[in-house]
């Protein structure tokens, strides 16, 4: 039996203090609170049921504040631990993380059981120790081996020297082309929790060649469904594009590095004397702000697309594909353009392969 009266006046007031404070945690404030109802007299069954818990719980609570005082009640045992690492082996993790920059937990477990004999037995131990020592898990960006800073530079001052020079008659047109296969793309979605989700799978692999161009003043496209993606087709896109400028004086056309966008029968075609349109080439992998692989505004497009046609989304038949792919490229694009310019622009910045730790 715990018999009334074994707080002392301080105690006794900072517990009262605890019980009506109402910024306390609330578990804390209703520890403190049966402390005070069991020091007026009360049982710990009568509290116990008062409080809704039972009588082991508050003599529990009793012990750890004849043990401990006030500070053994506010510790629930989800502190955790002290790292089993000495602050030498930490340091010696860490130079070699960064050194060696492991892909998986397994790796880092091996060399801290071989370099300072500790196991850790679950993968959530060393996620913790890691996230400690200031670690996170990344994937490295794509850049290519080609990235030239100063190109990049250059080609960015010479656009926006452009743009800001711009005549009435004239008119920037990106082009690329594009090649997606007949497959869904499953992404992540919020579901119930105990609801397994999944797609269906296509069993074609047929390709669509799409040899394509955008205005991003208007978000007009031109769109060429092409069996192959060659000299010929960058002809064909230049006419279309040619033609859907009937008054334009000079079309600036923007497309990256491709061989066939430098073939000799696109050069004879830019070469006659009536021909409005100018090429001007990006460079090689131009940063985009998501990857340095997207470095044209219409390669976002193409990213837009995917994300509306493709993801999650499965397409009986290659024709019906192919409709769902051109349409929104030749329709929704166009009529919805107020709603997707954000996302297609033309936000070009410099990537400095300097600025990155190569992993090799």
């Amino acid at each position: 039996m715990i018999r009334p009266g074994f707080l002392d006046s301080e105690s006794r007031c900072d517990l009262i203090e605890l019980a009506r404070d109402g910024s306390a945690a609330h578990r804390l404030a209703r520890r403190a609170n049966a402390l005070v109802l069991l020091d007026k007299g009360m049982s710990c069954q009568s509290i116990a049921e008062v409080l809704l818990l039972d009588g082991d719980t508050i003599r529990t609570w009793y012990q750890l504040c004849q043990e401990d005082g006030i500070e053994g009640l506010a510790s629930f045992g989800h502190e955790g631990g002290t790292c089993r690492l000495t602050v030498e082996q930490q340091d010696k993790l860490k130079a070699w993380i960064a050194e060696t920059l492991p892909r998986t937990t397994r790796a880092v477990g091996a060399w801290i059981a071989g370099e300072c004999g500790i196991e850790y037995q679950t993968r959530s131990g060393l996620v913790a120790l890691l996230h400690r020592l200031g670690m996170e898990h990344r994937k490295p960006k794509a850049i290519s081996r080609k990235l030239d800073p100063a190109k990049q530079a250059a080609f960015i001052k010479a656009y926006d020297a452009l743009m800001n020079q711009l005549a009435a008659d004239e008119a920037v047109i990106f082009a690329d082309a594009v090649h997606p296969t007949h497959a869904v793309r499953p992404v992540g979605c919020w579901a119930p929790k105990e609801v397994p989700v999944a797609v269906e799978q296509s069993s074609g692999r047929d390709r669509l060649n799409i040899h394509g161009a955008i205005d991003l003043e208007t978000g007009q496209t031109v769109m060429k469904d092409v069996l192959t993606v060659d000299a010929l087709s960058t002809i064909m896109l230049l006419i279309a594009i040619e033609a859907m400028y009937p008054g334009m004086r000079l079309i600036h056309v923007f497309l990256d590095n491709a061989r066939y966008h430098h073939a000799k029968l696109v050069q004879a075609w830019l070469a006659r004397p009536d021909c409005r349109i100018k090429l001007h080439f990006v460079p090689a992998y131009c940063p985009h702000p998501w990857s340095a692989s997207r470095p044209k505004p219409i390669e976002r497009l193409w990213g837009l697309m995917h994300r509306h046609t493709t993801h999650n989304k499965c397409y009986s038949s290659f024709k019906d594909f192919s409709i769902a792919m051109l349409n929104f490229l030749r329709e929704d694009v166009p009529r919805n353009w107020r709603t997707y310019c954000d996302e297609v622009t033309d936000n070009f910045r410099v990537i400095d392969p300097k600025k990155f730790r190569i992993v090799v």
